[in-house]
């Protein structure tokens, strides 16, 4: 079996674990992730696997509803407790480096001219 790649904090991933910050006791669906984020399924499932893997997210499958008729199951994502931190820690992260890119194009690093060693 292949070990799950780390997760890094890109911009997709930080995407998605703001959404599921903003409360994280609520499941999540895939189709709200994907409208939410704007990310494709492509994109997004392999990220949510990703999570999942690594118990930052655990997911289950809710019923049909009966009053819809031909409406499959969903399958919803909740952070799990150890997941709330780790999401916190990856979205600071991810914060960081788009502060620490943003001021290097704007040459304001240390040694750094006009955003350029």
């Amino acid at each position: 079996m292949n070990p799950t790649p780390p997760l890094n904090p890109t911009p997709q991933v930080d995407k998605v674990l703001r959404v599921f910050l903003e409360a994280v006791d609520e499941p999540r669906y895939g189709y709200e992730l994907m409208r939410r984020t704007g990310l494709k399924s492509g994109t997004l499932y392999p990220i949510l696997a990703r999570l999942e893997a690594q118990a930052v997210v655990e997911a289950d499958w809710q019923p049909p509803d009966q009053t819809l008729p031909g409406r499959p199951p969903r399958r919803f994502y909740r952070l799990t407790g150890a997941g709330v931190a780790t999401a916190r820690q990856l979205v600071a992260e991810a914060s960081q480096t788009r502060e620490t890119a943003s001021r290097s194009r704007r040459g304001l690093l240390p040694g750094v001219e006009g955003g350029r060693a």
